[in-house]
């Protein structure tokens, strides 16, 4: 019995015939699926800290970043957000004297806290002597980085004058020489796509009083 003239099917058919029979397959499934509950509500904490010299008081979820505090809730976008994993750098600010990426560390953690960021060192009227001379040795390209250079860079002196030793420290008796392999260790931690390690060398030597 010839059935070619009764069944004549196209590829297209085939393949229209084989969409429809999977997405009857899969309603089922679509259908039984248990609904999902709601996720619970975050866990909030009160946090007081003194940013720039001002008191701050939040009210933040448990989770952010002391860099989010920073940024979305302050609004202090000078710290920039760049890899977001303690990588590069940008997100340096200084706390409690001691620079850290902000990005690592939770906001909760910095209770009674001071912290300095970029827009406390200085302004475009009265700069900080760093930033002048990141401007005077052009210690810069693009810029994103340089917050973060520039409160790591204040923080690299004042290491240096409270004798406190890097990994490359020759003598761990004597205080830390200015020396170009002193600044290029301290100031690994930042990041700089642009390349303008060497003008930024020149702006911290200049800070510390002379050419390292």
């Amino acid at each position: 019995m010839d059935l070619s003239n009764d069944w004549k099917f196209t590829r297209r058919d085939v393949l229209k015939l084989g969409a429809v029979s999977m997405s009857a397959l899969a309603i089922p499934r679509i259908v039984a699926a248990p609904a999902t509950e709601p996720a619970p509500p975050p866990v909030m904490a009160k946090v007081a800290m003194e940013v720039n010299g001002k008191p701050q008081a939040l009210d933040l979820d448990t989770r952010t970043t002391l860099l989010d505090a920073l940024r979305e809730h302050m609004h202090l976008t000078g710290t920039k957000k760049g890899c977001d994993h303690g990588q590069c750098g940008a997100c340096t600010v200084i706390v409690d004297g001691r620079r850290i990426n902000s990005c690592l560390t939770l906001a909760v953690m910095h209770q009674d806290s001071k912290i300095t960021t970029i827009e406390g060192l200085g302004t475009p009227e009265k700069m900080h002597p760093m930033q002048a001379a990141f401007v005077k040795h052009d210690g810069y390209q693009c810029g994103y980085c340089t917050p973060g250079q520039i409160c790591s860079a204040v923080a690299v002196l004042d290491e240096i004058e409270r004798d406190i030793p890097s990994h490359v420290t020759a003598d761990l008796g004597k205080k830390a020489a200015l020396s170009r392999m002193e600044v290029r260790e301290r100031m690994s931690g930042n990041i700089c796509r642009c390349g303008a390690y060497s003008n930024i060398h020149d702006a911290i030597a200049d800070v510390a009083g002379g050419a390292a």
